[in-house]
């Protein structure tokens, strides 16, 4: 994949770029995503179940329709074949659409390299090849691997995103360990599964979204600073211009600390599980 760029022929294709979807192939099917394997979601717009927004900045944006991604990948012994790679609204990372043996169809993350017409399979003793998945115990040491579970049999919640990968550091006991994204290095029960490969869509993390209003299509709505606020509005608010912000620390409108503040609790249970974290 890589980035195309505008000229500044308009204000709004100043500083834009898009990505080339030069990834997607869906010559083999129709360019529409698979009926069957397409469901209405209701979007929750940042709010709960009475109505009130609980997070804000979000709502709007165009209407998309789920693609049900198959986490679990839980075919097993059955090879299938990539018949598309697909775009997602839903995800940064592009999807593919996996044609089984047996006739059913499935939806995967794509990882990087993997082609039309390319075979994977989800299998013990799968070959370490892109899009195959296998558990961990299987997989040889420094393989690069995405969809990790953290729990057997759940479907893959780990490594995810676009351009994501994780490393097998080592094996010892009834764990693996793994190097994640982030840097945090953790402990997987070694009979979780995972897929080989990095997740493709490995340019996303460079596109620049150009405008305010490209924002709004994707259903994020206008932030302001508590600093521009009044003091009814905001800690940060008030003053005489630009000013400080008149507290020791950086605040949330509801005057809790933020921006660096930890907010995982401090006696979890999977603290035995990380070993470092960045």
């Amino acid at each position: 994949m890589s980035i195309r760029s505008y000229h500044a022929y308009t204000p709004g294709t100043r500083n834009r770029s898009v990505s080339d979807f030069s990834e997607l192939d869906t010559t083999n099917v129709n360019s529409r995503p698979q009926k069957k394997l397409t469901s209405f979601s209701h979007r929750v717009m940042g709010r709960n179940n009475r109505g009130i927004i609980t997070s804000r900045h979000r709502g709007g944006g165009h209407k998309r329709k789920y693609r049900q991604i198959d986490f679990k990948r839980n075919k097993y012994d059955i090879p299938g074949l990539i018949r598309s790679v697909e775009y997602d609204p839903n995800r940064n990372a592009h999807i593919a659409l996996v044609s089984y043996e047996d006739g059913e169809k499935r939806y995967i993350l794509h990882s990087a390299g993997l082609k039309v017409g390319t075979t994977v399979i989800s299998s013990v003793q799968a070959p370490s090849t892109i899009g195959n998945s296998l558990p961990l115990i299987n997989m040889p040491l420094g393989v690069e691997i995405h969809n990790v579970e953290l729990h057997p049999g759940k479907g893959g919640q780990f490594v995810r995103a676009a351009g994501t990968v994780a490393q097998i550091v080592a094996k010892e006991g009834a764990f693996v360990t793994l190097r994640l994204p982030s840097g945090e290095i953790r402990l997987i029960p070694k009979e979780c599964w995972a897929t080989i490969g990095q997740v493709g869509n490995i340019e996303s993390i460079n596109i620049r979204i150009g405008k305010a209003g490209r924002n709004r299509w994707l259903g994020k709505r206008p932030h302001v600073r508590g600093s521009v606020m009044n003091p009814v509005d905001h800690p940060h608010g008030g003053g005489e211009g630009r000013c400080p912000i008149g507290h020791p620390r950086p605040l949330s409108p509801w005057g809790k600390p933020a921006l660096g503040k930890k907010t995982r609790r401090s006696k979890k249970y999977s603290d035995s599980y990380i070993s470092s974290r960045p």
